[in-house]
């Protein structure tokens, strides 16, 4: 924080900002250098056996690093992801499968590391995209984290448990930093590596719940992505166009621009899906037995309309207000 200035980590506002003053970023060196220095020395076997899976969350994290020092392209960023999706698709982590329905296995055959690029690269970005609110991405975080810990924990998968737990740890230490008004951001440094590690052990987390239960353990940056770049395509922009139009955007001005209780709504929204999604990751022969998984599937894409729905009229509910408000001044003066 004190040397921010001099290492070119500044944050400085602008017209899709929700902060009116330049603020420290690249907190995600502070914890994800802690991740691995932690590993390193005090599990340094499991560190060693795992080398693959560290490395690839290493090479997301230094171009998080890069791109809050300098800026890094939008190409840049997906190449690394996807040369550290290889890394781990060589130790066998990958989605070979995307799940039973009606009883019959959806294989993916040749397609597990396209895909497998595909889902990782892009729950990464958005988990990206929902870090505009102080104390938002990090506490979104900790919840999902915290979800794959006990699935973790309940099949005594010692990789997840290891890599969840320990930047659970350094997420919650920083949250006292990051809380509105924060005195620190995570920047792309913080963000791409949470993003890489949470979309990481959904796939491991695959060879023991059914693929449908990881958009529920994910759903706040999954709905929001979705959600926006609907409304992009719709309005015949690209879906990648940077604009203020995020559930959390809306959300701000619905609360009257109050941060502390957009982010609290959100985050309450992320425990209700997570109870969802815990619940089925407990019932998953169920979900590859019979039709339940289809039902999850229906049940998720029907609320992501409705998300769509519902933050689709707040906006132009609130553009109407705010054309009436500025009518009134214009009168006035």
């Amino acid at each position: 924080m004190k040397n921010a200035t001099d290492l070119g980590l500044s944050d400085i506002p602008n017209d899709r900002s929700s902060h009116t003053t330049i603020t420290p970023r690249g907190a995600g060196i502070g914890f994800g250098g802690a991740f691995f220095l932690s590993n390193f020395i005090f599990n340094f076997s499991f560190f060693i056996e795992n080398g693959l899976v560290f490395l690839s969350i290493f090479l997301v994290f230094l171009i998080g690093i890069l791109d809050d020092h300098k800026d890094a392209s939008p190409k840049a960023k997906f190449y690394v992801i996807m040369v550290a999706t290889l890394l781990v698709f060589f130790d066998d982590i990958a989605i070979y499968s995307l799940g039973s329905f009606f009883g019959y296995e959806i294989s993916l055959w040749y397609l597990s590391l396209p895909f497998t690029i595909f889902a990782l690269a892009g729950f990464t970005n958005a988990l990206n995209l929902i870090d505009g609110l102080d104390g938002l991405a990090t506490s979104v975080s900790i919840i999902i984290l915290s979800s794959f810990l006990y699935i973790g924990y309940v099949n005594q998968d010692e990789l997840i448990i290891t890599i969840t737990s320990s930047i659970i740890v350094g997420l919650v230490a920083f949250l006292f930093f990051n809380w509105n008004p924060a005195s620190i951001f995570m920047g792309d440094s913080g963000s791409l590596f949470i993003g890489f590690i949470i979309s990481l052990v959904a796939v491991i987390s695959t060879q023991y719940i059914h693929p449908i239960t990881v958009l529920y353990l994910g759903a706040i940056p999954i709905l929001d992505t979705v959600v926006v770049m609907v409304r992009r395509i719709k309005k015949g922009l690209s879906p990648f166009s940077p604009d203020k139009t995020h559930i959390h955007h809306i959300l701000l001005r619905f609360f009257s621009k109050k941060v502390k209780k957009t982010v609290l709504f959100i985050i309450l929204i992320q425990i209700l899906f997570s109870l969802v999604g815990v619940m089925l990751a407990l019932n998953s022969d169920k979900l590859s037995s019979g039709i339940s998984s289809f039902i999850a599937l229906i049940a998720f894409i029907g609320i992501t309309i409705f998300f769509y729905m519902i933050f689709t009229g707040m906006q132009k509910r609130q553009k109407l207000i705010e054309k009436l408000s500025n009518r009134k001044k214009k009168n006035k003066k």
